[in-house]
């Protein structure tokens, strides 16, 4: 193709549809809505087997949730069909991510004492319970986040 006929028009019309397709690709780059309350459940089967204090539940609890978890990231990683670049992500993104999880941890933590100081029982796998709804509800949302920061990367 000669230069000299390409139209400004069909260049935007071009570039329009290549951000379509960088789009898609983001959006299958996705961590599955199931994904989160399975993390939830894991993380608090296991903290209601820590605070159990009973060693053959702790251990049980354990491996569950090591053989859980594993599986639960083998699954995510398997259903990509291609490679994520970290450094589509970004300092944006990965402070994104880092901000999540500090404010889960502050919620966890900032529940379980609570219920500590007020003497309710089994305060750390009521807050994970808090912490499990909180991944549940703002989970999505982040993958959301995150695939927006990718596509905004890209550009």
């Amino acid at each position: 193709m000669n230069t000299s006929e390409l139209r400004p028009e069909d260049a935007a019309a071009a570039l329009a549809q290549v951000r379509t397709q960088q789009d898609q690709v983001f959006a299958t780059l996705t961590i599955p809505d199931w994904y989160w309350p399975a993390l939830g459940g894991l993380m608090l089967g296991f903290t209601a087997g820590v605070e159990s204090r009973r060693p053959l539940v702790i251990v049980v609890a354990s491996v569950a949730f090591a053989l859980g978890l594993g599986a639960t990231v083998a699954a995510v990683v398997a259903r990509q069909r291609i490679a994520l670049r970290s450094d589509l992500l970004g300092a944006r993104g990965g402070l994104t991510i880092a901000g999540f999880v500090v404010a889960l941890v502050g919620l966890g933590l900032g529940v379980g004492f609570t219920l500590e100081a007020l003497g309710v029982g089994w305060p750390a796998t009521i807050a994970n319970g808090v912490v499990a709804v909180a991944l549940v509800a703002f989970g999505p949302p982040l993958t959301r986040r995150l695939q927006r920061i990718m596509a905004e990367g890209a550009r």
